[in-house]
């Protein structure tokens, strides 16, 4: 990533590119396919929280775009769970709310809002999903307190899965990974396409290192920290809020 921080899409012009790309997120064949693995870093983390959170109930999906993260949990769980959706387009959220009251007789909650601004209670959530979303922070200080945040809105024993696109300690190692993924990209539909992403990627994304994150969630007190699967530029992780002490 070459862009400064300072010179990154404003939240305006996210919000703007995902109100107008809603039918392609509402299907899991197109939605994840720029990420490499992810229909199987998806399938990863809803198994993974059917199994470490069997007794959840209340579910909250940060960047939930148009849904797939939620229904496929709706899927693993196989009985009716509470969710809060929250993201900056309103068109994604309302294709959400629609597919998952089609889909389970729980409740659905709607906040449009900034993952750095929403109001959320706390000691509330179950599990909670971030999906593509957290490289959406800039600043080190974002980036800890979206953290903190995440720890007091799980309950004790809640479990918080991220799903996202990463950057690399070592700047060898992370231009190696570009590479890759760019090949990738290429693959599917050829150098224009591959251009396409990395350009968008490079004007609004700022990632931040696997371990990086790792480590701000062992500072918060995270417990059973763990990666789920790392592929080039992408992985998901987990990690437990502990059941035996508050903050």
């Amino acid at each position: 990533m070459s862009r400064p921080l300072h010179e990154k899409s404003s939240v305006d012009t996210i919000r703007a590119r995902f109100d107008a790309d809603v039918e392609r997120f509402s299907k899991l064949e197109t939605g994840q396919v720029a990420a490499l693995d992810g229909r199987l870093m998806l399938e990863q983390i809803t198994e993974t929280a059917r199994v470490c959170c069997s007794g959840a109930q209340r579910v909250l999906d940060l960047g939930c775009g148009a849904g797939n993260y939620s229904l496929m949990l709706q899927q693993q769980f196989m009985r009716p769970l509470d969710f809060d959706l929250v993201d900056l387009s309103q068109p994604m959220l309302e294709r959400a709310q629609q597919r998952l009251q089609d889909a389970s007789s729980g409740t659905v909650n709607l906040h449009q809002a900034d993952l750095r601004e929403v109001d959320l209670p706390e000691d509330s959530f179950d599990i909670i999903v971030a999906a593509a979303v957290l490289h959406h922070l800039r600043e080190d200080a974002q980036w800890e307190a979206a953290y903190a945040q995440l720890f007091r809105w799980l309950k004790p024993g809640g479990w918080l899965f991220v799903s996202d696109l990463v950057e690399h300690t070592d700047p060898l190692v992370g231009a190696l990974q570009w590479q890759q993924y760019g090949a990738y990209l290429e693959s599917l539909d050829g150098p224009a396409y591959r251009e396409k992403v990395l350009s968008y990627i490079d004007e609004e994304d700022s990632p931040r290192p696997l371990l990086y994150q790792l480590g701000l969630m062992q500072k918060q007190g995270f417990t059973s920290l763990d990666i789920l699967h790392k592929h080039t530029c992408f992985a998901a992780f987990a990690g437990a809020r502990p059941a035996s002490r508050a903050r």
